[in-house]
């Protein structure tokens, strides 16, 4: 009898011992999936720590300072190039075409439209700026250059000599290789309707 009871107890704890062992492997399991996901999670956070941290350390493209800018226009100056212009300027041509260009300097500070009449369809031999026309404005001769899309070009190859059209322009600038003011349209009227609107250049005016 006694035999009997030792194997029954011996048989209750090799099956308790069982139900005790299996329920440790699995939360073995369940433990290195948690760890697992714990290293994976750890991992990603300090990986995205560390771009946060490294876009921040870039430094931001700067504009120029006053002082830099000085510095380039002297170092400018100071060139072939730079002392070529300077010349000029100071010639009879340079001070005529400067002279000619403070005629529409307030115009073009003010972005007002300017009235302009066509003297030519061709720029002046040699000339590199694109297409443009000659224009007669507030008495003088400028050249007018068009930074044109091919779409755009249709409506302004319609123009002829003694058209009228209305002109506003922000820029104005000569250059010795030019007896005349070069302006850069950026929006051009005729007979009330629009022929030509500057389409700004990407990551730029």
């Amino acid at each position: 009898m006694k035999n009997k009871q030792n194997a029954l107890n011996e048989s209750d704890l090799s099956t308790d011992r069982s139900m005790l062992i299996k329920p440790t492997k699995k939360m073995n399991k369940m433990m290195y999936v948690l760890i697992l996901l714990l290293v994976v999670v750890s991992g990603l956070v300090f990986a995205n720590q560390e771009i946060k941290n490294e876009s921040t350390k870039r430094p931001s493209p700067k504009s120029l300072s006053a002082a830099q800018s000085d510095a380039e226009k002297k170092k400018w100056e100071a060139s072939p190039d730079g002392v070529k212009f300077k010349e000029w300027e100071t010639s009879p041509a340079g001070k005529n075409v400067r002279a000619i260009a403070a005629k529409i300097k307030e115009d073009i500070g003010a972005f007002t439209t300017m009235e302009a009449v066509i003297t030519a369809l061709s720029l002046p031999p040699g000339s590199r700026l694109g297409f443009g026309v000659m224009a007669r404005i507030n008495g003088a001769d400028y050249i007018v250059n068009f930074e044109a899309e091919k779409s755009q070009l249709e409506q302004l190859q319609r123009l002829k000599v003694n058209d009228k059209i209305m002109v506003k322009s922000r820029n104005l600038s000569y250059a010795p290789k030019y007896s005349y003011p070069i302006v850069s349209a950026e929006y051009v009227e005729r007979d009330g309707k629009v022929i030509f609107k500057r389409v700004p250049r990407q990551g730029g005016c």
